[in-house]
């Protein structure tokens, strides 16, 4: 048996994104000790990126604006398949969690009078938007690192988790090993809470960071616990698009709300050519009237370009294949009309959208203040997670909890933008509470010896498979996967392709079962790949079954042989475990009604 280190903790953390963190902390707040595992440095990870703000009704741009209207707004956008308890406790506790964020030194844009700014965004009913600029993220976590250290975290950089120990049925903690120095590390802990992210990277067009390949989801799965809605893969519709060296990453949806437009290459606002019925008495007929809407005017109607984002991103799909997108494959967005609008307009743009100006000038070579931008949709966030209980965030598995993107239930069918920052928060606080609350009940675990054994050959079967003896390269089957998902699992899916995409899976499974590994454990990128390679494939087979399953067209799930909604399947949730067999299993589970006084307020705010 392989050397390693032992860690014990009450609770253990795995992640340091923004769920991760607040996760942490409130654990830490009860007085238990606290590991975090993160797969890079601290302070790298993907929340840093989002941009747009954080979603929470406070009323500061628009008192007309409540939790109650909250709620329906991220009903309606996850065409009710959503946990309602979870998008009940999500809209209440949001304005909460911003203030708490506040008072621990996070510095949000600001009213003239002192107040939080909000800016808009697709789906919401009001401006509801907290933000810093376009770089939101990235003060999120500065703010909570600050917070956590002080807290007296564990933190433990660089380190990947490979498998999940369990003592019976209860979680006992991890294995994982060091990926300098390929060092294995077990951690026993009371609680684990997973807080991984997303999968973007089993795609090859994606605006996520590379630690995102489905960790947490395989982790859990593996594990014997339970996934849920993974059909909904959020395609981000403003992605770059050119040079191809950054295609994929993510031009925020702040860009549209702060007054950015669609335009095709017949320079024609192209979003007017459908509206869904149920956003069209709310949404703008001309263009002076949805740019008075960004600016503040009440009785204005939003742009359409703030329509939900699968919506948006299948409008752009279908200019570009009706021969209407842009040079370089997408469409155009502009923001520098509005020059003529504002006092010193491009001014105005470069303080609202720092990031966005600084990233398409170094990287594209275009001033948006003149031009506008190249941008197609790319993939960006996953519905679909670990499936939990709404008010503790606990799995079906005792112990291990889940939060963030990598937890399922709070966004249905479709996430409404800004949702996922406030969704870091209030079920990273509740994960945290409720992990600490559970490891203090059930007093110490025990890792079995057999369990850690078996991590550790499993990690290092790799090495003892030789190239000259047919051993496969991992780098090159991640890329047939990202082509795979890319071409055959993408925003508009057939049946035919997606039966191909899971016969090919199968294959790439037993190929990267024959994966071989030159070198040593200290600094081998190939090593890491190989180990990723699992998670990428159980999570891409997961999209993969349940997309195949779901028979109908909804939210983020686009079928072109049922390009409409099925009220059968609008009741429906699909749930995946994995069989004693070892093969992964789906069934059917329906949405448990909505409590009457929820049902009342989505029928009065309509």
């Amino acid at each position: 048996m392989a050397v390693h280190q032992v860690h014990e903790y009450d609770v253990l953390v795995i992640g340091a994104g923004g769920a991760g963190l607040r996760a942490a902390v409130e654990a830490a707040a009860a007085d238990v000790r606290v590991g975090v595992v993160c797969k890079s440095l601290l302070g790298k990870a993907h929340t840093v990126m989002a941009e747009g703000g954080v979603a929470a009704a406070l009323s500061n741009m628009d008192e007309r604006d409540n939790w109650q209207v909250h709620f329906a707004d991220t009903m309606r956008g996850g065409q009710y398949l959503n946990n309602s308890r979870m998008a009940e406790l999500h809209a209440q506790e949001a304005p909460a969690r911003v203030r708490e964020l506040e008072a621990w030194g996070a510095l949000f844009d600001r009213t003239p009078d002192g107040r939080i700014l909000q800016r808009n965004f697709g789906g919401h009913a009001y401006p509801r938007l907290a933000h810093v600029g376009d770089r939101t993220g990235l003060e999120m976590i500065r703010t909570l690192q600050d917070h956590g250290i002080h807290a007296g975290l564990d933190v433990h950089m660089e380190v990947t988790v490979t498998r999940l120990l369990k003592d019976g049925q209860r979680v006992a903690g991890a294995f994982a090993y060091d990926r300098e120095r390929g060092r294995f590390l077990v951690f026993q802990a009371g609680a684990v809470v997973l807080a991984t992210g997303g999968i973007g990277r089993s795609y090859r067009v994606t605006s996520n960071s590379w630690e995102y390949a489905g960790d947490g989801h395989s982790l859990a799965y593996q594990a014997g616990a339970e996934l849920m809605d993974m059909e909904f893969l959020q395609f981000h519709p403003t992605g770059m698009v050119w040079p191809p060296s950054v295609r994929g990453i993510l031009v925020t949806e702040g860009v549209r709300g702060e007054g950015g437009v669609l335009r095709n290459s017949e320079g024609r606002r192209f979003m007017f050519d459908d509206i869904p019925e149920a956003y069209r008495p709310q949404t703008a007929d001309s263009e002076e009237e949805g740019w008075r809407y960004t600016q503040g005017d009440k009785n204005a109607r939003r742009p359409p370009e703030l329509l939900t984002r699968d919506h948006v991103a299948r409008m752009i799909l279908r200019e570009v294949r009706e021969g209407r997108g842009s040079p370089h494959g997408g469409v155009f967005l502009d923001i520098a009309w509005i020059k003529g609008r504002v006092r010193d307009g491009a001014g105005h743009i470069r303080r609202k959208l720092p990031g966005m100006y600084h990233q398409f000038k170094e990287l594209a070579e275009l001033d948006i203040t003149e031009e506008s931008m190249e941008i197609g949709p790319t993939t960006h966030y996953a519905m679909g997670g670990v499936r939990v209980d709404a008010d503790t965030q606990m799995s079906s598995i005792p112990g291990l909890f889940a939060a963030g993107e990598c937890a399922a239930g709070l966004h249905g069918a479709n996430r409404l933008g800004g949702n996922s920052l406030s969704d870091l928060l209030v079920f990273g606080q509740r994960a945290g509470k409720c992990a600490a609350e559970f490891a203090c009940a059930q007093g110490e675990s025990y890792v079995p010896d057999d369990q850690v054994r078996q991590a550790e050959a499993d990690a290092l079967t790799p090495f003892k498979r030789k190239a000259s003896d047919s051993g496969e390269n991992a780098f090159q089957i991640q890329s047939d996967l990202q082509d795979l998902m890319q071409d055959k699992v993408g925003i508009i899916r057939s049946p035919d392709l997606l039966a191909e995409a899971i016969e090919e899976i199968v294959t790439l499974k037993r190929r990267a079962a024959a994966v071989a590994v030159t070198g040593n454990r200290e600094y081998n990128p190939g090593w890491h790949t190989a180990l990723d390679l699992e998670n990428l494939l159980t999570v891409s087979e997961a999209v993969t079954r349940a997309a195949l399953e779901r028979r109908e067209s909804r939210g983020a799930h686009t079928r072109d042989d049922y390009p409409g909604k099925d009220s059968d399947w609008g009741t429906v949730n699909l749930v995946i475990t994995k069989g004693e067999d070892g093969a992964m299993r789906l069934r059917r589970e329906r949405v448990p009604p909505l409590r009457g006084d929820l049902k009342a307020i989505i029928e009065e705010i309509g």
